[in-house]
């Protein structure tokens, strides 16, 4: 299937990480989806009930991102993923990137991001 909706950076401020000062700290932490949806109903009955409703997707990844610190950023990609999936049934596959730009590595660098793709 080619059919995509595409959100990207997604914001949140969580406390995901190894370390006790990103734990106790937190950071910012973006997130983009790509959901393969089949969207020829949605594009001919111009219908929110044919297609998936972003907004409740941004809703989730929000509240993933702010809620219930893991140690990786591997783990927030897969369980938002998972989610995603179990949540939104016409959705048949998810890439999730989760961006981690304030990574505590010792090299200056622009963004550090994982990426998961689930399927049905």
């Amino acid at each position: 299937m080619s059919d995509q909706i595409v959100l990207m950076g997604i914001h949140g401020f969580g406390y995901h990480g190894l370390f006790e000062h990103e734990r106790r700290d937190g950071q910012d932490f973006f997130v983009d989806v790509a959901l393969s949806v089949d969207l020829t109903a949605a594009a001919k009955s111009d219908s929110i009930d044919d297609t998936v409703n972003y907004a409740e997707i941004t809703d989730l990844v929000v509240a993933e991102i702010t809620s219930d610190p893991v140690n990786l950023i591997e783990k927030l990609a897969g369980r938002i993923a998972q989610r995603i999936l179990k949540n939104h049934v016409k959705v048949s596959s998810v890439t999730v990137t989760v961006h981690k730009p304030q990574a505590p590595v010792a090299a200056q660098l622009k963004d550090i991001a994982v990426q998961v793709t689930l399927q049905r």
